[in-house]
This record gives structure tokens, C-alpha cells and sequence, in this order.
């Protein structure tokens, strides 16, 4: 959630006016889980009580930027972050343990360090200031944990239905390589390990892989999984010649070129590809249909009552065996 001081001191916190950077002030979000949205206000006071800059732009020397909460649908355990230019907060840990102390589904308090002025929300620091660093979510099957800084999909109930989606679309695992691209916690990974696929994931981001290692070896899935942070073309280009499938999460921009190169370079025989965009991902297949075809398209609604929906797309390699010359 984006934070502004006004000239009085007052805080502002909220979202986005669409197509602007004015922010909407607010105390209840009505699209958030309730216990989110029971500590917006709460929280506000607080933070406004504080003498803490607040400078999300970086137009004034810096200070804080943004307030992020998760939280685990099954369990409802919380993490609260507050992102910052600046590396520390005078009281910081007083107020982290008030909210601990009044709040006992609250299981930690975070300082992410975001000082570049960028859209990146998270910085590549985040210090545990009281609790623990991440939370407890029983998906598919399974006890992910998820910190501050690491991608989860919001909406447990629907991504739990792509899993599905996607065991089906593999079929039985009988000890194949599936490469994980864009792995995060092993989110879909993971579960596809517990049906007897061999998994490699790639991602770029350290503390994912970290907690996907971990999150294997709780599962008592280390010994069917291996996780590399690497660039995607890079990891999947030395990896394809084995793999039986592969499985694409990638952020909203979608494919890099050097990734549809690398597919389209070595072929394998069945590619899923989870997008967030539907523009992007029909780019992608359309960039991607001289090696593959299209066996079948899925929408899954994450977003009620927004334009964003996620889409699965299952591709087969073409066969290219009976072709004739024209």
C-alpha cells in the first residue's frame, strides 16, 4: 500500500487513481481478505503518530514508501512490512512488538530496503525486526512458507485449481524432468514433485530459491527436486535436452525473446504456460506456434470483480515427421 505525508502530518495510505500516480486514501478495502483489512486503520494511526519521513518518490531525501501485509489464508498468520529508503527506523522495534503483542495472528514484523528510485516495490534487503521472517500456508498438500518479498499467488483457493489444471495437463510424473521456469517457492513445482515428477526450478530472485529449498526438504520432497537462481534462458537452455515438460509462470511483461529462442532452439515435447496477462501470453503463443501447438486455453479467475484473470496454456511440440514438401 502506498504511503504520503500531507503538509499537516496526516497520513494517506491507499491505492492508485487508475492510470495516475494519486493516491486514493482509505481505510477499508473491500476486495481484501478481513483480516487485512480489519489493520488498515489501526495501523495508520499508528504510523502517522511516528516522526518518520515519508517519501515514496524519493523527492525529499527519502523515508518510508510503502506498508505490505500477507497473510496465509489456512492459518492466518500475518506479516507486516513496512519498505523504506532508509535502512533503519528510529523505535521501530518498540512498535513492531506492540503490533505483535496486539495482534496474535501477527507472526512477524518486517524492514524491507527499497532506496532505488524504480518500480520495484521490494528492495534486496529485508530484516527480520521482531517474530519470524515468513509465513505458513497449507496449499495442495502441502506447508509452504512465504516470506515478505517472495511472489504467492492472493488467491490460495483458485491456484490450488490451476494445480489441477496443471497434474492433469502433465499426467502421471514416472520419474520424468519437469523444469520449473519462474519457480518461486515451488508454488506449482512442488505439488507436481508430490505426484512423482522429477523438478528443477529456475528463478532469479535468491530468496526464493532459498525458501523453495527449504520448502522441499519440509515436504519431504528434497530428493525429487533441484533449484538454480539463474537467468530463464540461460537455466532452461541446459536443461531442455532432458526435460519432458516444461512449466512457465513469468512475470506480467511475459517471455523474454531469449527465452521463446531458447524453446523454439530446442523443442520439448509438452509446454504449459501460466500468464497473468492475456495480451502477453497471446504474443508469446503466437511467437512460440511455429515449434508448438495449441492443445488447450483456461482462463482461472484470481481477481473477482477486476479485468485480470490468469490463464493456463498447454502446448505440444509439432510433429514435424510426416511433413511434405509444398
Amino acid at each position: 500500500i502506498p504511503l504520503e505525508r500531507r503538509v499537516d502530518g496526516s497520513l494517506r495510505a491507499g491505492y492508485y487513481k487508475s492510470g495516475t500516480h494519486t493516491l486514493v486514501n482509505m481505510n477499508h478495502c473491500p476486495v481484501l481478505d478481513e483480516r487485512l483489512d480489519a489493520l488498515i486503520k489501526p495501523l495508520k494511526i499508528d504510523l502517522e503518530a511516528t516522526d518518520w519521513p515519508i517519501d515514496r518518490h524519493l523527492l525529499h531525501g527519502g523515508g518510508l514508501r510503502h506498508l505490505a501485509m500477507r497473510i496465509a489464508s489456512s492459518t492466518g498468520e500475518i506479516l507486516i512490512t513496512l519498505i523504506s529508503s532508509q535502512p533503519t527506523l528510529d523505535g521501530f522495534k518498540q512498535l513492531a512488538d506492540t503490533w505483535m503483542s496486539r495482534w496474535p495472528s501477527v507472526v512477524g514484523v518486517c524492514l524491507n530496503h527499497q532506496p532505488n528510485n524504480n518500480n520495484t516495490l521490494f528492495g534486496s534487503e529485508t530484516q527480520v525486526v521482531a517474530g519470524r521472517g515468513s509465513i505458513t500456508e497449507h496449499f495442495a498438500g502441502l506447508a509452504l512458507k512465504i516470506a515478505a518479498d517472495t511472489f504467492f499467488q492472493v488467491n490460495t483457493v483458485q491456484a490450488e485449481r490451476v494445480v489441477d489444471l496443471i497434474a492433469k495437463a502433465l499426467g502421471p510424473g514416472m520419474g520424468g524432468l519437469l523444469i520449473d521456469g519462474y519457480c518461486g517457492i515451488g508454488t506449482y513445482g512442488l505439488p507436481m514433485a508430490a505426484s512423482g515428477w522429477r523438478v528443477h526450478g529456475i528463478e532469479n530472485h535468491p530468496g526464493s530459491i532459498d525458501l523453495a529449498r527449504r520448502n522441499a526438504w519440509d515436504n519431504q520432497l528434497a530428493s525429487l527436486c533441484s533449484f538454480d537462481v539463474a537467468d530463464m534462458a540461460e537455466g532452461l537452455n541446459g536443461l531442455l535436452d532432458q526435460a519432458t515438460a516444461v512449466l512457465l509462470d513469468p512475470p506480467r511483461r511475459g517471455l523474454d525473446a531469449a527465452v521463446i529462442h531458447t524453446l523454439l532452439a530446442k523443442p520439448v515435447s509438452t509446454l504449459l504456460m501460466l500468464s497473468c496477462d492475456p495480451a502477453t501470453l497471446a504474443r508469446d503463443l503466437n511467437r512460440l506456434r511455429t515449434h508448438y501447438e495449441i492443445v488447450s486455453v483456461q482462463a482461472v479467475d484470481f481477481f473477482p470483480n477486476t479485468s485480470h484473470v490468469e490463464t493456463l496454456a498447454v502446448l505440444k511440440q509439432r510433429d514435424f515427421t510426416h511433413a511434405t514438401e509444398p
